[in-house]
């Protein structure tokens, strides 16, 4: 395996724009982790979309990078991009919102206490109001956390869903140990 470029241990942010491997190296993370650790306690949370977009695939689920073992739970949602699929910053917080409902779902499920939680497109499913405080306390107790999200202003900035996302990605780099950011 391929080292890191970051310790697996406590919590690690890793950000950049589109395309640019944050779910790879997620995945990798994972894979790391799995062949170290093993699957005990190892949860996945799959916030990402799944768009095409000028030809280029916006977001993706991590299971295109590796396969999770059945023995890993894991919690994917359906999620909109939401300035991508919409044509006006209301649909946007719509479809936003929609995400939000069901990443809610996602973490009410999730095991309690887990050993290593891996989260693909973190701030996707809180660009309805930016707050991160659930996820964040799930997060808390694990040995190790790997957490990626889109941070760039390609698909806006002045938009209430641009605002909230910016909000969450505050939250996250001063919760965060460490961020990796990748161009």
């Amino acid at each position: 395996m391929t080292d890191l470029p970051f310790p697996l241990s406590g919590s690690t942010l890793i950000l950049g724009p589109s395309n640019t491997g944050k779910t790879r190296l997620t995945a990798r993370a994972l894979d790391t982790w799995l062949d170290r650790a093993g699957t005990d306690g190892v949860v996945v949370l799959d916030f990402a979309p799944e768009l095409e977009r000028e030809g280029h695939l916006l977001g993706g689920h991590l299971d295109r990078f590796t396969t999770v073992p059945d023995a890993v739970w894991y919690g994917a949602i359906e999620a909109h991009a939401p300035r991508a699929e919409s044509g006006d910053a209301e649909t946007a917080l719509d479809l936003a919102r929609a995400n939000a409902t069901l990443a809610c779902r996602v973490l009410d499920a999730a095991p309690d206490d887990p050993r290593a939680v891996f989260v693909n497109d973190a701030t996707i499913s809180f660009q309805a109001d930016g707050d991160l405080s659930a996820l964040l306390a799930y997060c808390d107790g694990a040995e190790v956390t790997v957490l990626n999200a889109f941070e760039s202003d390609e698909l806006g900035r002045d938009d209430p869903v641009s605002r909230n996302e910016r909000a969450a990605l505050s939250g996250l780099r001063a919760w965060a140990d460490r961020v990796h950011r990748l161009e």
